[in-house]
């Protein structure tokens, strides 16, 4: 970055600094882990010289701290894809079974968005489009932050929630599902050629919250990609203007995953192998009754802490994917690693 020269590409000298960043920031985890570490040997080896409760108290705060900071730092080593640091586009749809499934829907955005927070992400509703009794027909999302498509990747396929129904006067149980996908949002060192003929704009009004302005000008934006028939659509702005470029970006998002996987199908072909399927693939079941659990179809994780993951907290079935997908990439190396680092949990 000292070189005289180094301005003269912006677009090139921004990744530079992007990458800057984030070897920055990862050394600063590391440097935050190991100075924790070193102070639970001090306090270690003042509770072996006298048993003092205060110290143990603080021994076994630190001790929390500590293991929390190991987690997120092994999580971060396995964010290690090329899009892995980009913002993530995610969006819901619900299955057929009417407003059952679109509650589920409203319920699954409720669940990121707490989880989102947790992070300190942003989230912003790009597009809304509220159910007929409850819940969401469709919602398209952001969710910015360092990481947030590397985390979030994992909740791409369909998500199946059973419980009793509070839509159902006979009280019986139902089943419903709703659909998930997540997609790295791209900056323009990534090309994807979009030929303009090719697309259908429409203009209308906004159906989300925002105010007066937003429901009385056709500042939302919708563009259909004739040739694969995706639609994207954008509400979030203002104008007009804003509200098509980002719909662009979500179209480019898209059309760069069709193709990412077509390359991916046509690779495991070559090399005969099953290819996991993301987009509507049941991934993760949601039981409510006749029992308590969540169980991630891919890595067998589960937990009996419905409420807890419903408020957001995900971290363990993402890391479980995660280190399922280590192990998939690398068959010969043993599941010891897997099981403890998710046992650490």
């Amino acid at each position: 970055m000292a070189e005289p020269n180094f301005w003269d590409n912006q677009e090139q000298a921004q990744i530079v600094i992007n990458e800057n960043n984030e070897l920055k920031q990862k050394y600063d985890n590391f440097k935050n882990l190991t100075d924790h570490v070193e102070n639970l040997e001090v306090t270690a080896e003042l509770l072996e010289m006298e048993d003092d409760p205060d110290v143990q108290s603080e021994f076994e705060s630190e001790l929390a701290a500590t293991a929390k900071l190991l987690q997120d730092y092994r999580l971060g080593l396995l964010l290690n894809g090329k899009y892995d640091a980009n913002n993530a586009i995610v969006e819901i749809h619900p299955g057929a079974g009417g407003t059952e499934s679109q509650d589920w829907g409203s319920m699954l955005l409720r669940m990121y968005t707490r989880w989102a927070e947790q992070h300190q992400f942003k989230v912003q509703i790009e597009d809304y489009q509220a159910g007929e009794v409850a819940g969401i027909s469709s919602v398209t999302m952001r969710i910015v932050g360092h990481n947030a498509y590397g985390y979030l990747r994992s909740e791409k396929g369909v998500h199946r929630l059973v419980r009793l129904s509070p839509f159902d006067s006979a009280g019986r149980r139902h089943t419903s599902f709703a659909s998930v996908d997540v997609m790295p949002e791209l900056d323009d060192s990534v090309e994807v050629n979009i030929n303009q003929d090719d697309l259908r704009v429409d203009v209308y009004r906004s159906s989300g919250a925002g105010g007066q302005h937003i429901n009385k000008t056709s500042s939302a934006v919708r563009i259909t990609h004739l040739p694969t028939g995706i639609v994207v659509a954008s509400q979030a702005e203002r104008s007009q203007l804003q509200n098509r470029a980002t719909a662009m970006s979500m179209l480019k998002a898209k059309l760069f995953e069709l193709e990412e996987q077509k390359k991916a199908e046509e690779k495991a072909k070559i090399e005969g192998i099953q290819l996991e399927i993301g987009w509507g693939s049941q991934i993760r079941s949601y039981v409510f009754h006749p029992y308590s659990m969540v169980k991630d179809h891919r890595s067998n994780f589960e937990t009996a802490n419905v409420q807890g993951v419903m408020d957001g907290d995900l971290d363990d079935f993402i890391n479980a994917y995660l280190q399922w997908k280590l192990k998939e990439a690398n068959p010969k190396s043993g599941d010891s690693d897997v099981k403890d680092d998710i046992s650490c949990r």
